[in-house]
């Protein structure tokens, strides 16, 4: 008896895992169609369905939105290092005009060509470096993201969500990103009509807090 008991628990399983799957299919599938028709044509049946099998206990919500928090923690830092660069060089070249003014004031006037055309070289040295220290800061910016890309990807790819793997392909970076785009409003619609409106109850839900995040696709 205890043995028919937990088959048939099983079908229902089964069965409401198999229901779960159509209704985030179609819910992906009404949200395709919002997406350019280049990529939809892309996003094939086979692929919508193997991200819906992804999404069904939930974890993949969880992981995008851990990816999304550390993103914007990321996106912060950097620009907030790249602000601190900059109020460093306003400062520099302040003090540089002032000492210049001040040397300008207390030289005899026979001496001012001399001394204006050393200042100007200074001035120069001073863009020069102000120009590779900015420089150098973008070159990390640039690659600390590609990095977070990078590793966005794999994170994803482990996960067995469909069309991710490490790449720098433009064009596959763009498919990367709707598909993120899709994840991230299936979620937002799940948060504003509650798990009776997809009929998908379970674990996928995130908590309500999150449905205030709005979040933003991942590759740049």
């Amino acid at each position: 008896m205890e043995r028919y008991v937990g088959a048939l628990e099983e079908v229902g399983d089964g069965a409401r895992q198999q229901e779960r799957h159509y209704q985030l299919l179609s819910a992906l599938q009404s949200l395709v169609k919002e997406l350019p028709s280049s990529f939809q044509q892309r996003l094939s049946y086979t692929t919508l369905s193997d991200l819906a099998l992804a999404l069904l206990d939930g974890t993949v919500f969880e992981i995008v939105q851990g990816l999304l928090e550390i993103q914007h923690l990321t996106e912060k830092s950097l620009y907030n290092q790249r602000l601190r660069l900059q109020n460093e060089h306003r400062v520099l070249r302040q003090a540089l005009r002032q000492k210049h003014q001040e040397a300008q004031q207390a030289c005899r006037p026979h001496n001012l060509p001399v001394l204006q055309v050393a200042q100007q070289r200074e001035l120069e040295a001073v863009e020069h470096r102000i120009h590779e220290e900015q420089q150098a800061m973008d070159r990390k910016i640039v690659l600390e993201l590609d990095r977070k890309v990078a590793d966005q990807q794999s994170t994803l790819e482990k996960a067995g969500v469909a069309g991710f793997y490490v790449t720098t392909n433009p064009q596959e970076l763009m498919l990367q990103m709707n598909l993120l785009e899709l994840i991230r409003k299936l979620q937002q619609r799940g948060c504003q009509a509650g798990k009776a409106a997809l009929g998908l109850g379970g674990p996928w839900q995130s908590p309500a807090a999150q449905c205030d995040q709005e979040g933003s696709p991942v590759p740049p």
